[in-house]
């Protein structure tokens, strides 16, 4: 059995859980993303070089699609290195909601916990992790130490919450999907 790199192991878990709660293939008439296969949707699979069946991605596929596209690509491995439960967040949230939605609540978040730039600057909220959001991030748990990492995480998970009621309230047709959003997304526990 191959070993894991422990850099890995928390988005090994991530990846795992999230694939797990999504199950294999799916096609519901709601759903605007259309045929998904593990939560891999057939737009994100066919721009990721799959090009067999959705109903047929194979787990390995979709675990590596997961791992360059919503961990790596967005930077949340290094969000990782400084608050393991916010990377959990923007992982889980950018699965569902995109990398720059999840990326814009952190960025958020940080500028209104920030206490009027006097514990660290304000920052755009471009939807990218760069220098300047892993600076903030740095100067939010300076500032407000570990426990600090539950605040900002129930920040963003109340921006989260409220765009998925705005989306229902906007299209009605997505209410079949927030009840499960609430209970399956909000507020989850980082494994």
């Amino acid at each position: 059995m191959p070993q894991r790199d422990p850099s890995n192991c928390d988005a090994d878990a991530l990846i795992d859980a999230v694939i797990d709660r999504e199950g294999r293939y799916v096609n519901h008439p709601a759903d605007r993303g259309g045929p998904t296969c593990w939560g891999i949707t057939e737009a994100v699979a066919r721009s990721q070089g799959y090009e067999g069946p959705m109903r047929d991605l194979p787990r390995a596929e979709a675990t590596s699609i997961y791992r360059r596209i919503y961990w790596l690509r967005p930077g949340f491995d290094r969000i990782a290195l400084r608050a393991s439960k916010i990377a959990a967040e923007l992982f889980d949230t950018g699965v569902n909601m995109g990398t720059g939605t999840a990326a814009a609540f952190l960025q958020r978040a940080l500028n209104a916990l920030n206490r009027a730039a006097r514990d660290y600057p304000d920052i755009s909220v471009d939807r990218e992790i760069g220098p300047r959001t892993l600076s903030a991030l740095d100067g939010f748990l300076t500032a407000r130490g570990k426990s600090g990492e539950t605040v900002l995480l129930r920040a963003m998970e109340a921006l989260q919450g409220e765009r998925y009621i705005a989306l229902a309230e906007r299209r009605p047709s997505q209410e079949a999907f927030l009840y499960g959003w609430l209970a399956n997304r909000v507020g989850l526990d980082a494994p």
